[in-house]
């Protein structure tokens, strides 16, 4: 069986936090919108970024370990 753990999360964690903030921090310079909007624009967009991001992060880490026939570390085997 496999498990990709927490690695998925934490990928998605970075890469829509990088993504999130650096656009937050352009529009906030740019337009300077009041704060509702920004919750309208970045609670929507982490959601669906999160959603996407880990689905595609798990399937490419479980695929990883079937291809390099990776599993759980037993001792004594060799």
């Amino acid at each position: 069986m496999f498990d990709a753990g927490d690695g998925p999360m934490v990928f998605g964690i970075l890469i829509v936090g990088a993504i999130v903030c650096g656009l937050a921090l352009w529009v906030e310079f740019t337009f300077q919108p009041p704060l509702w909007v920004h919750a309208v624009l970045w609670i929507p967009l982490i959601c669906l970024l999160t959603a996407i991001f880990l689905r595609l992060s798990k399937s490419a880490l479980l695929v990883l370990q079937y291809k390099h026939k990776a599993g759980e570390g037993r001792l004594g085997e060799q």
